[in-house]
């Protein structure tokens, strides 16, 4: 049986959580690796943010458990960081660890789906491919093993039967081309709990992700969602922005509302060495009480002051936790890239 025949859902990401779950780096896996230690740091700090609003475990590599606790021994929440040695190849937990379910009666159970490293652009990824069924153990938790390949960082939902994604990762053929597009949104609505599943068409302009939805639009709450826009019609992400609004305002979510749209300003463009950045506001987290927001100074320094702005209207109940948008964004993602939230058993 699938988890919408037992009841469980995915829960929206603002709903509470039990606790996060974030992976260590590791430097052979690194894009750039002589940064390791720039990278670190920025783990770190994203760590030590998440852990002033609730508890975190890091998934760390048997060989670097001593080292890593060592950098938390003094750290002020300290007691509310733990850690579990697993071996893994990278240090994308939103895209190769569990995706977390809940059903009525406050039991938990996780999703083990198929990782192949963003279709397959990054070798070896057996490690983390195996992660998730070894997260899912050590909390005694039940499984279900999904019969596709899907990054968490591809899907969102607003937790009343509604999925935001893009056609561009989910239908890629790098992930799972003998499955057709009905397939694979059958396969979403059973393993997720989801009624409707809005397609976005493309992510932004050189995400390697293949267009994740966690840079690009995400619900702020069921009937609203927030959607970066790029306002330059010389920018790629311009006609992508535009399509995207097209998009979100003809369409209506699973309890038939029209969609509110928030629009957030996209930071001025950035490289490193030939290759642009995939900076996102977007690609915040939801902890309990709070919000965790990359930001990227410089250049960044006034839509990073928007954002902030748009985030603490939109939420004025939490508090909104900025942090180094630019330590590991080299490497590929951002904050909600690194992250893996375990909802609260118990949901309201």
């Amino acid at each position: 049986m699938y988890p919408k025949d037992l009841n469980y859902k995915m829960p929206a990401e603002w709903a509470p959580h039990e606790r996060t779950f974030i992976s260590w780096p590791v430097r052979e896996s690194m894009v750039y690796p002589e940064r390791y230690a720039e990278v670190c740091d920025g783990y770190a700090e994203f760590i030590t943010a998440i852990s002033e609003f609730e508890p975190i475990t890091v998934v760390v590599n048997p060989d670097d458990l001593k080292n890593v606790k060592g950098r938390f021994g003094q750290s002020p929440n300290g007691e509310r960081i733990s850690f579990l040695p697993i071996e893994h190849n990278d240090a994308w937990l939103r895209d190769n660890g569990p995706t977390f379910l809940v059903n009525g009666a406050g039991e938990l159970a996780g999703v083990n789906w198929g990782f192949n490293a963003w279709g397959g652009k990054y070798s070896p990824w057996d490690l983390d491919d195996a992660v998730a069924p070894q997260i899912l153990e050590a909390l005694n938790v039940k499984r279900f093993d999904a019969p596709l390949v899907l990054e968490g960082g591809s899907i969102h939902t607003d937790g009343e039967g509604t999925l935001l994604t893009t056609e561009e990762c989910l239908l890629n053929k790098n992930r799972n081309p003998h499955m057709s597009r009905e397939e694979i949104e059958t396969a979403v609505r059973n393993f997720v709990n989801v009624d409707r599943i809005i397609w976005l068409k493309r992510g932004l302009s050189g995400d390697e992700t293949d267009g994740h939805i966690d840079n690009v639009a995400c619900f702020a709450a069921p009937g609203k969602v927030i959607l970066q826009v790029c306002d330059d019609p010389s920018d790629d992400n311009y006609a992508i922005t535009q399509e995207n609004i097209a998009i979100l305002s003809a369409a209506t979510d699973a309890q038939g509302r029209k969609l509110e749209i928030i629009p957030i300003p996209q930071p001025p463009r950035a490289f490193h060495e030939d290759s642009r950045l995939t900076l996102s506001y977007l690609n915040f987290y939801f902890v309990n009480g709070g919000i965790i927001l990359p930001v990227f100074g410089g250049a960044a320094a006034e839509t990073d002051r928007q954002a902030v702005q748009v985030l603490s209207e939109t939420f004025p109940d939490r508090k909104i936790r900025t942090v180094n948008g630019m330590a590991i964004i080299g490497e590929g993602g951002n904050v909600h890239c690194t992250t893996q939230q375990m909802a609260a058993r118990r949901q309201p």
